[in-house]
């Protein structure tokens, strides 16, 4: 199973999306300032994440959502937020 999240920081007013198989270690791994692009804007707080059967489906996701306006990356997540 693979997960595709949405992590939000406060400081910065921005989105990070990725995809990992471990949300809750990944979390860790940003708030740690462990990764170049997210240690600018400390702390990052899990908004959202959906889970994807393969890494493949998991990498298409994260794709379009990085493609979206903020707009639609917000109703993507007030959408999927109740069907996970």
């Amino acid at each position: 199973m693979f997960y595709v999240y949405i992590l939000y920081s406060k400081k910065c007013g921005k989105h990070y999306i990725g995809q990992t198989k471990d949300v809750e270690r990944r979390l860790v791994h940003h708030n740690k300032a462990l990764n170049r692009f997210t240690k600018k804007c400390l702390p990052w707080e899990l908004l959202f994440y959906i889970s994807k059967e393969s890494r493949t489906e998991a990498l298409q996701l994260e794709k379009k959502l990085k493609n979206l306006s903020v707009t639609r990356l917000q109703e993507f997540i007030e959408k999927y937020r109740m069907v996970r």
